[in-house]
């Protein structure tokens, strides 16, 4: 056999087909395994579809995993919207034009690209079992649930490994795929597989396979009845897939010494185009000329120009044959420095060219064409990326036949890609560098699913792209992108994408919406396969296969579905609820389990279900039962849940009171429709506990029923208001629920919440007012007062009840009976608050407010006796009245700021005001008249109020608005109070006098007799720690002296800071004045300054003497020592006065200062009497004593040095 084989490698005629070498490989690999019958595609199709575990390998098919798509339907689709891309110039493809030294060598690492503890930690786990991987759950799982199946395709892998053990085929290099499976090897073998996984024909030869090397490239035609080779070292052969039949070998189609790299169809069965390790890219051109077969070859694209490594011609379906633009027949193509797209017809052309940038030179240039439907059109789109970043650019074709290139939004990811594959025009499937699967939905760009498949162990087309079986010679550039390509290991058809590994063939498809929801139910992950079938029903799932109709025919059969999972989710709950353990435990259960049940009921709107299926199966459980009945609240209170069958809401009520979770049943009642329920007994329960407002909104909504809720609230809160007795919390909580109710029913509401029938609306304000005024309760006693009601509601709470009067006066249309009941209301609450004593002056105030304002009003009909007003104003102005002051002075105010000024003759409410001593009220009226300069007089009689008279003061010297006359009058009256505004505030007085009386200084000064307030005037006024600014003031000398010698009065010890600070006095003037005062610190200050240095130092060394003459003589006569301390100190700034002037006196002058320092200090040494010494030998002198004698030495060296100088 091998001689036949060696000689039929060197007789390769076209026209022979496959040699009988050929025949008996093919009967050595048929014979192990029996062939099936085979069945249609769309038998197949269905089959598949019927089934979620992993293809046998008895039947394997290649079916479109949905119908085609028809072009109106794919119009319908919408997609990105377009932006705007600038390309470089196209121009007509020169290759002189090409540069192939332009890429960029700098290097992008991939975040994602070594870090092997990470794929230890996610990788998939392989049961070879079932053949499919296990995956953990995460996030994307969760959500989407398992979006792809990866299969084993057991019959192929298992005829590729026999093939290379029996036969010597070689390990597979390449795969091509479409109604057939084309897998090369690498001792030159195509095996060629029918959909059922059965080996059909075998082509080639292990001696060609020794002169052309290994199978490169491989590429299937349209119709599937051509099969195109190419070989590590260049040759390219053409095979007939019916027959089995050698069509062409080619041998001279591009330059000899260079693998294939790439081998296309296009859709033209004469057009194919090839690309070889030298980067050069050529199209083949198929003729038959009198019965010969020929190969025309056309350098595209020249490698000495740029190395192409890419190929991608535009494919279309059967059904987009006729778009314009594949008249073009485009290709796209991926050097190592830029993206090309050109036409090869009508001539050849270049449409775009789309440089990388900044990128890893070792990444894989990628490219892969689709269509796909922009807006109201289908038109290619072409991904490229190489390294991290995938790009989309939208081609189409303009009504004068120019191609235009549109920038989609990019794809960024954080790992590096070697395959780029559409799996439609939605979903992508990515391949990065460490061999995991991303499927991607591109619209939203959100990762579906991750799914790792290093046990493939995919082949990698490094040998081709290095062609070592022809000496490698390729550049580094190549080579190093060649270490990921896996070109011809990835091939895509109909939905399926086939991957190519060592030893098998695995196949990855999308799985059907089904499938989706199988997959999690198997694993019995029941909550994300019911969020995963919502999604679908709501249209919002991604990668969706298998559902089709209209939205109305999708919705139904996922809701059928999801129906058939929840029976299944409520029998598997009842089943695996925990027998034993506490109740807790119990409630926990089901409180994670039963909500799941309530919700998707809800969802789908099958309230028939919820209510019967499920509540049977739940009531078998009474846990589950509480819980069930639980999870029906939330939905009650968001109106989601309306009407409930009466089983229900009776069993609701009941659990709701067993569990004493009474507000949450009043909170349920005001939301549900309580027509079908026993209203008496409803009502009965809530009256006895306290559900005021499900009380009212049954009443309301179950009989329309507004005036009994009323009587039985003021039946319980208004004997003992009656008594004058404090109302219980409960009772306040009632009176409180009154108002309010009243407030609605009179504005139109419903209480608690909604709104009352708009026909029942003047009825209920009709019916509240006629019940409001009546002049007897029913069943009233004896002693009762008239108007119980209104009186009832004004001693709870006066001010809300006559805000709930006003708002109603405000909806009232001016009719005839709303002019009626208002003036009726307000003749009552005069009739009942006047004549009474019972009312505080709050309340009695609070009315006429209230009248104030409805009087004010531009429409008012209302009518009231002036008298009254009178009667009102006596009351809160009675000076014999002294307790509540504040508030009845309140209550004035806001009655006269509604409006109730004009019931009053103002000279007597002034009067009264002054009397009552209500400064408030005096100012208001004060500021109508505009009397400015009264109103101080107002703020300095008001105890609680006195300081804010120096804002009121400025802002009215200052603010625009304000005459001249005004402000002089206002101006004179601080004047003449000026002494009693400082002793309200000296600093706040000092800080307005400085601002608008500056002019003025002096002659306060003049005025004001209290020393010591005059003394804290000037402090605030001119020590500039106070703030005031002193450039403002224009002082004389006189003035700042002035008040130093009070400050040596009355703060002798902040004389000297202050002076540190001051500026503006006379030397000699303040030297007498801190002297009379015996402040020698300060008046050495004050001579050093002058310049006296020597006056300076005689004060402060007669200070020193005096003060060892004090202790010496102290010693003598007490065992008491002074304060020694205040001797060093004193020591201390004496020798610093002679340290600071010393550089600038003469050797003399020196002298005198440092001598009789010295001889101060060294006199006590000349005691005669040693009891002294003895006296003090035990105490702090003698320390002190070593320390001035050592400060001495120091000085004396420092003197000696000055003599020396």
């Amino acid at each position: 056999m091998e001689d036949e084989m060696n000689m039929e490698s060197q007789n390769l005629d076209p026209d022979q087909g496959s040699c009988s070498a050929t025949d008996e490989l093919n009967q050595q690999l048929m014979s192990q395994e029996a062939p099936s019958p085979k069945l249609s595609v769309t038998e197949l199709s269905r089959e598949l579809d019927s089934k979620s575990d992993l293809i046998d390998d008895k039947e394997f098919d290649i079916p479109q995993v949905d119908t085609p798509p028809t072009l109106e339907s794919i119009l319908n689709e919408t997609d990105d919207e377009e932006e705007p891309f600038v390309l470089e110039d196209p121009c007509l493809l020169n290759i002189d034009n090409i540069d192939t030294h332009s890429y960029d060598t700098s290097s992008v690492a991939s975040s994602d690209s070594g870090d092997r503890t990470h794929l230890k930690r996610q990788k998939a786990i392989w049961h070879p079992q079932s053949m499919v991987w296990k995956k953990k759950l995460h996030d994307s799982f969760s959500v989407h649930g398992s979006v792809i199946r990866v299969s084993l395709l057991k019959g192929i892998s298992a005829q590729i490994a026999s093939a290379a053990a029996k036969v010597d085929a070689g390990l597979p290099t390449a795969i091509a795929a479409s109604s057939l499976i084309a897998v090369g090897t690498s001792h030159g073998l195509a095996l060629i597989f029918d959909p059922n996984q059965a080996l059909r024909l075998c082509l080639g030869s292990t001696a060609v396979g020794a002169q052309y090397g290994a199978i490169s490239a491989l590429s299937i035609n349209n119709d599937c009845s051509r099969l195109l080779c190419g070989f590590a070292k260049g040759q390219i052969t053409m095979w007939d897939l019916a027959s089995g039949k050698l069509l062409r070998s080619i041998t001279d189609a591009h330059p000899p010494g260079t693998a294939i790299l790439h081998i296309k169809f296009t859709d033209d069965p004469t057009l194919a185009i090839c690309n070889d390790s030298g980067g050069s890219v050529f199209e083949l051109s198929f003729k038959r000329v009198m019965g010969v077969r020929t190969c025309e070859s056309r350098c595209l694209f020249s490698g000495s120009k740029g190395e192409v490594c890419c190929i991608e011609p535009l494919h279309a379906k059967a059904e987009l044959r006729d778009h314009p633009i594949t008249q073009y027949s485009l290709l796209a193509m991926a050097s190592l420095t830029k993206i090309l797209v050109i036409g090869l017809k009508p001539s050849l052309k270049v449409w775009m060219t789309f440089p990388y940038g900044r990128m890893d030179p070792s990444s894989v240039p990628l490219l892969a064409w689709h269509f796909v439907a922009v807006q109201t059109s289908v038109n290619p789109v072409l991904a490229f990326c190489r390294g991290d970043v995938v790009h989309f650019l939208l081609v189409k074709r303009d009504e004068s036949g120019a191609i235009h290139v549109t920038k989609q939004k990019q794809l960024h990811l954080h790992y590096d890609l070697i395959n780029f594959t559409w799996i439609n025009s939605r979903t992508v499937v990515l391949l990065d560098s460490v061999e995991k699967l991303h499927v991607i939905d591109r619209q939203t760009q959100e990762e579906l699913e991750t799914v790792e498949i290093s046990e493939v162990q995919l082949v990698y087309n490094s040998s081709h792209f290095k062609s070592l079986a022809t000496g490698g010679n390729v550049s580094q550039a190549l080579a190093l992108v060649g270490e990921k390509a896996c070109y011809q290991s990835i091939s895509n058809c109909g939905g399926q994408i086939f991957y190519l590994g060592t030893k098998s063939v695995h196949v990855m498809t999308l799985r059907s919406w089904r499938e989706r929801i199988d997959h999690l139910l198997k694993q019995e992950c029941l909550n994300e396969a019911l969020a995963l079938a919502w999604s679908f029903h709501e249209g919002k799932a991604k990668a969706v296969v298998g559902l089709s109709g209209d939205e109305h025919k999708r919705k139904a059969v996922v809701a059928d579905r999801m129906v058939e999972i929840l029976i299944h989710y409520a029998d598997r709950t009842m089943k695996k609820c925990p027998d034993q353990g506490k109740i807790q435990v119990m409630e926990q259960y089901f409180q994670d389990m039963v909500p799941v049940i309530v919700d998707y009921c809800l969802l789908l709107q099958r309230m028939d279900l919820l209510f019967s299926q499920m509540y049977d199966k739940m009531r078998e459980n009474s846990v589950a039962k509480g819980v069930f009945l639980e999870c029906l609240e939330p939905y009650i209170l968001s109106d989601k849940l309306v009407g409930i069958t009466a089983q229900i809401m009776k069993d609701l009520l009941l659990h709701f009171q067993d569990k004493n979770l009474m507000a949450n049943m009043e909170a349920c009642i005001v939301h549900m429709d309580v027509t079908s329920l026993d209203i008496q007994q409803v009502v009965l329960m809530c009256w006895e506990n306290h559900l005021y407002d499900a009380m009212i909104y049954v009443y309301n909504s179950g009989m329309n029923d507004f005036i009994t809720p009323m009587e039985k609230l003021f039946k319980v809160i208004a004997p003992p208001l009656a008594a004058g007795k404090s109302l219980s919390d409960e009772q306040v909580i009632m009176g409180n629920k009154l108002l309010v109710y009243i407030s609605c029913s009179l504005a139109g509401r419903a209480y608690p919440l909604g709104n009352i029938p708009e026909d029942l609306v003047p009825l209920v304000k009709n019916q509240v007012f006629e019940f409001l005024i009546r002049l007897h309760s029913a069943e009233a006693p004896v002693d009762e007062e008239v108007y119980p009601y209104v009186r009832t509601l004004l001693h709870f709470d006066t001010r809300e009840f006559l805000n709930v009067l006003a708002l109603t006066f405000e909806d009232f249309k001016n009719d005839k009976q709303a002019v009626e009941y208002q003036q009726r209301i307000v003749d009552i609450l005069l009739k009942v608050m006047v004549e009474n004593s019972d009312f505080t002056p709050s309340q009695v105030g609070c009315l006429f407010t209230f009248l104030a304002r409805q009087l004010a009003k531009p429409n008012n009909t209302l009518f009231v006796n002036r008298t009254l007003f009178d009667q009102v104003l006596e009351f809160l102005c009675s000076p014999d009245d002294d307790s509540r002051h504040s508030e009845r002075q309140q209550v004035l105010l806001e009655l006269l700021q509604a409006g109730g000024i004009v019931q009053f003759e103002e000279s007597k409410l002034i009067q009264m005001a002054e009397k009552a001593e209500f400064y408030q009220i005096c100012e208001f009226m004060y500021e109508r008249e505009h009397c400015y300069d009264k109103i101080i007089d107002c703020y300095l009689r008001d105890p609680l109020r006195k300081e804010e008279v120096f804002g009121y003061i400025h802002n009215i010297l200052s603010i625009p608005g304000y005459s001249a006359e005004e402000k002089q009058s206002v101006w004179q009256k601080a004047m003449k109070h000026i002494e009693e505004l400082l002793s309200v505030s000296p600093s706040k007085a000092a800080d307005m006098i400085s601002v608008h009386f500056s002019d003025q200084i002096e002659q306060i000064i003049q005025t004001l007799q209290d020393q010591h307030l005059l003394f804290q005037f000037l402090k605030s006024l001119l020590d500039p720690r106070e703030g005031i600014n002193q450039d403002l003031l224009q002082l004389s000398p006189s003035v700042t002296e002035q008040f130093i010698e009070l400050l040596c009065q009355y703060e002798p010890d902040q004389v000297l800071e202050t002076l540190q600070f001051l500026e503006v006095y006379r030397l000699e003037e303040t030297i007498q004045a801190v002297q009379k005062y015996q402040l020698h610190e300060a008046s050495s200050y004050l001579l050093e300054k002058k310049g006296d240095i020597h006056g300076a130092f005689l004060v402060m060394l007669e200070w020193l003497q005096s003060k060892l003459l004090t202790l010496t003589h102290e010693g003598e006569k007490s065992t008491e020592v002074p304060s020694l301390k205040n001797i060093e100190d004193t020591l201390a700034k004496t020798i610093a006065l002679c340290q600071r002037n010393s550089h600038n006196l003469d050797q003399q002058q020196r002298e005198a200062l440092w001598f009789p320092l010295l001889e101060a200090m060294m006199s006590p040494q000349r005691l005669s009497n040693s009891t002294v010494l003895c006296l003090y030998s035990d105490c702090k002198y003698v320390l002190l004593w070593h320390r001035c004698i050592l400060q001495y030495d120091l000085y004396v060296l420092f003197f000696l040095f000055l003599l020396a100088s």
